[in-house]
């Protein structure tokens, strides 16, 4: 997800914001790389029904059109892998904060306390029920007691939970294949009688997944009804949307998802990869074998959903051992290529943009909230459910020229961006310098 870090580009003074001097330009680079990228998923869960983020068949047909290749073209390229990359800056972000510090502890906390309470805000006012900063949150809680490992410690560490969050995804997986075949024994059985009360209960396990996954034209009208008509009627089913997510999904997934991706993200910036400072030839293996075989795999999910017309299992990518994979691959990919861009002074105006909007991630993070409550909820132009899959990529590109032009024209005039400043002066608890 959905799916946002925040992490600083340096070690932070206690009263002063740090230099642009001392910022590392491929970590803020990353950060605004994976910021906009993010916006490429989480536009789905606020123009779109919230079934459509795990079931592109409500839409998406085996004709070849925009549609079909809107979705190829983020599933390949964006599905899974902004929020890896961001998990990664956000676990290096940790080292970064913490690493000679005095007062570590205490301050590590207080700022993890306040970018949950961001997340609460973005999630329960903001009106995303797909944040990433609740998950964050409790998931640098965690992180902290890692940080003094080696890089090699670190990746084993990561590749641990990332079996076990995988394990978990693929027992989810097995549990879905079983319902399905109870399902269908049941409903082709003819004498109702003689059905086992086992199969029975398995079949009802399906029968809620279709519910949720396939839902009524009923289902579907009730939603947009609700989050159309008013920021109070959007703000009732959004909060039921969100408590169930939270029951579910984040302790069955996105807790152990973001924690092996921040491990591998601390492991990254101990060995130097992050701050652009291996050899020429280590970035291009990683963006070689990254991008290659990320490709391939990506590609391979795709088919699968697309020759199976669009089928239940077949299109829950998160519950099939590639997932994992294919997605760090991708990451890592982008990472070497972006490395590689910097070093070679490629796109040197979009790299300085770039890095901009990663400076004021926090900001631009919540500013996707914002203008899209205003755009797709019924606090504004209540337009969810008006706009096809490639016409809200209209709205992805709007946003990311504003945020790729307004992020530096801020920045020459205050030294971070508004929430970033109210982050820290929490934190700290003393006013941080804002205006230049």
């Amino acid at each position: 997800m959905s799916d946002v870090s925040m992490p600083v580009g340096e070690k932070e003074g206690l009263e002063a914001p740090i230099s642009e001097g001392a910022r590392i330009q491929s970590l803020d680079v990353l950060r605004g790389f994976a910021l906009l990228g993010i916006l490429l998923l989480n536009i789905l869960g606020f123009g779109l029904i919230s079934a459509n983020y795990s079931n592109p068949g409500i839409d998406v047909t085996q004709t070849f059109n925009a549609t079909l290749f809107t979705w190829a073209g983020v599933e390949i390229f964006g599905e899974g892998i902004m929020r890896c990359l961001f998990s990664i800056l956000f676990g290096a972000g940790v080292v970064l904060f913490t690493a000679g510090r005095e007062h570590a502890f205490s301050l590590h906390y207080k700022r993890t306390f306040w970018l949950l309470m961001f997340g609460i805000l973005n999630a329960y006012v903001f009106l995303w029920n797909g944040d990433i900063l609740i998950t964050y949150a409790i998931s640098g809680a965690i992180l902290y007691w890692f940080r003094n490992l080696s890089a090699r410690a670190l990746m084993i560490a990561g590749l641990v939970v990332t079996l076990f969050s995988a394990l978990i995804l693929m027992g989810l997986g097995y549990e879905y294949t079983t319902a399905k075949a109870a399902y269908d024994q049941v409903h082709v059985s003819s004498d109702p009688s003689s059905i086992d009360p086992d199969l029975v209960e398995w079949a009802e396990v399906w029968e809620e997944f279709l519910a949720e996954n396939f839902p009524s034209q009923e289902t579907i009208d009730a939603e947009l009804a609700a989050r159309k008509t008013s920021y109070w009627t959007a703000l009732q089913w959004n909060t039921a949307h969100k408590i169930i997510m939270t029951k579910l999904a984040l302790p069955a997934f996105l807790i152990w998802d973001a924690l092996a991706m921040m491990l591998f993200g601390m492991a990254f910036y101990k060995a130097g990869i992050l701050q652009n400072k291996l050899s020429r030839e280590a970035y291009i293996k990683m963006m070689g074998v990254g991008l290659g075989v990320g490709l391939i795999i990506n590609f391979y999910e795709v088919w699968r959903a697309y020759s199976s017309g669009f089928g239940a299992l077949e299109s829950y990518t998160y519950i099939w051992p590639t997932y994992h994979l294919g997605r760090f691959l991708m990451a890592t990919g982008y990472i070497g290529a972006i490395c590689l861009a910097l070093r070679a002074g490629l796109l040197s105006g979009l790299m300085a943009r770039l890095a901009a909007v990663g400076r004021m991630a926090l900001t631009n993070y919540l500013s996707h909230s914002i203008i899209c409550l205003f755009l797709f909820t019924g606090a504004g132009l209540a337009l969810v459910g008006d706009l096809s899959r490639p016409q809200l990529y209209i709205v992805v590109f709007a946003i990311w020229v504003f945020q790729l032009v307004v992020s530096p024209w801020w920045l020459k005039r205050f030294y971070q961006g508004p929430f970033e400043w109210l982050w820290r002066t929490l934190t700290y608890g003393k006013a941080a310098q804002f205006k230049r």
